[in-house]
């Protein structure tokens, strides 16, 4: 499945990309913002709810954050293809390190609780204008045969901290007994992305010049609309997400259907990232896919039948294999999808692009969770993971027969480069009509 670009791997660097150093630059700084927003998501919850003693609270920190996403998304796109990537970058970490400075001074103070509730408001605000200043900003790092190494060790870097993050949160918690220390460390982490951000060399960039209108806001989408190879790739991660959710009901399996407890229950939350990045690390190790299209069609449907094992699977190694698979899986989905929506967006297209990018992602994750859980409480979690799995293998069969031009997607230099000439094709045939 992994069929590379050469039989030969002996002219393949799997280190490229760290060998530049606004890259290396660029993932620690990713690294120090995922760590210190984790962190601040297990301090949060563990202290409103020893506060309120209430789950809804607990409800209204997703609420709250996932909001200004929804409405900030599009704008905050259009403006990281109009302005500097990387001051809106710094900017939005400046904001971070106010919000976490904020709950700082508020559970030292035991603040009224609708204030942090403003500060979370504050923080979803700086990911609304991170997200596509941070994603579109990539491209600008590397040389284009670079990109897909790049994407495969940032998104690598990206589920160790992921797994380290909530891990050191509930440490701090654990040590200082209070959510103060955290916020401390989060604003730490924050001031050290702004330092390492302002430290990366930078090539030039292509800037829109178009005035924020109600057209330019939704380029983004039209564009995902009009290249198939994007809109396809990014349906099959929406609905595998939407429907393949296992992971919001752990809880439910890890005490009542394999009956591990709660040790148990973090080993299966960490499962996932394990095997994301054991695939992560495989991928940079071998040179190019050959058949990228395939492989990102059978990777999405082994992730639904690797859902369908673990949601019938009553032996915990069992799941716990079948949920490192599913990791593994997924990431060689994001890492095809992320190198496609990055080489064949035009660089002052980016950041719209990628705003549309982090709302397919987004919601899905959101409606995900929701989805499972109505599902679980009508016809039982087994049914509703059972469910979700055979949904996704029907959604790859929906794409590829919809899409063929994933099927035959080989590799990913070649199909930004017939991309590219296809547009500059018809540019060049609009200009001679006119």
């Amino acid at each position: 499945m992994l069929a590379s670009d050469s039989p030969s791997t002996s002219l393949h660097d799997p280190y490229a990309a760290l060998r530049v150093k606004g890259f290396r630059l660029y993932m620690l700084a990713a690294m120090f913002l995922t760590v210190g927003g984790q962190m601040q998501s297990v301090a949060v919850a563990w202290e409103l709810y020893e506060r309120t003693h209430s789950a809804l609270a607990l409800g209204y920190v997703g609420l709250v954050q996932i909001a200004p996403v929804l409405l900030l998304a599009l704008p905050a796109g259009h403006a990281a293809d109009r302005y500097s990537r990387k001051h809106l970058l710094m900017g939005s970490q400046l904001l971070m390190a106010l919000a976490s400075a904020g709950l700082a001074v508020l559970s030292a103070t035991r603040g009224a609780v609708p204030l942090i509730y403003g500060c979370l408001l504050l923080t979803g605000i700086a990911q609304s204008l991170s997200r596509p200043a941070r994603w579109s900003f990539l491209p600008q790092l590397v040389p284009g045969e670079l990109l897909g190494n790049a994407v495969t060790w940032n998104t690598s870097a990206w589920q160790v901290a992921s797994v380290a993050g909530p891990a050191l949160g509930g440490l701090f918690l654990a040590l200082t007994h209070g959510a103060r220390q955290v916020y401390v460390f989060d604003f730490a982490c924050s001031l050290a992305v702004i330092v390492l951000v302002g430290s990366i060399p930078t090539r030039p960039a292509v800037r829109g010049l178009e005035r924020a209108t109600f057209r330019t806001l939704l380029a983004g989408f039209d564009f995902v609309r009009r290249t198939r190879l994007i809109l396809a790739a990014l349906t099959l991660d929406l609905f595998a997400v939407l429907l393949g959710g296992a992971t919001a009901l752990l809880p439910i399996f890890a005490r009542d259907v394999l009956q591990v407890g709660p040790t148990g229950l973090g080993c299966l939350r960490a499962a996932p990232s394990i095997g994301a990045v054991v695939m992560g690390l495989t991928l940079a190790h071998r040179p190019p896919l050959r058949r990228a299209g395939p492989v990102l069609l059978g990777s999405v449907a082994g992730f639904g039948l690797a859902t369908i094992v673990f949601g019938l699977s009553r032996d915990p190694y069992l799941s716990f294999v079948m949920l490192m698979l599913t990791g593994a899986l997924d990431n060689i989905s994001v890492v095809v999808r992320s190198t496609l929506v990055q080489s064949l967006t035009p660089d002052a297209m980016r950041g719209r692009v990628s705003a549309v990018n982090g709302l397919f992602i987004g919601t899905s994750n959101e409606l995900g969770g929701f989805e499972s859980g109505l599902t679980a409480q009508r016809f039982g979690p087994v049914a509703s993971v059972v469910g979700g799995g055979i949904g996704t293998i029907l959604v790859v069969l929906a794409v590829a027969f919809h899409w063929p031009q994933i099927r035959r997607l080989r590799s990913l230099s070649e199909a930004a480069r017939d991309h590219h000439a296809k547009v500059e094709e018809e540019l060049t045939a609009g200009s001679t009509a006119s």
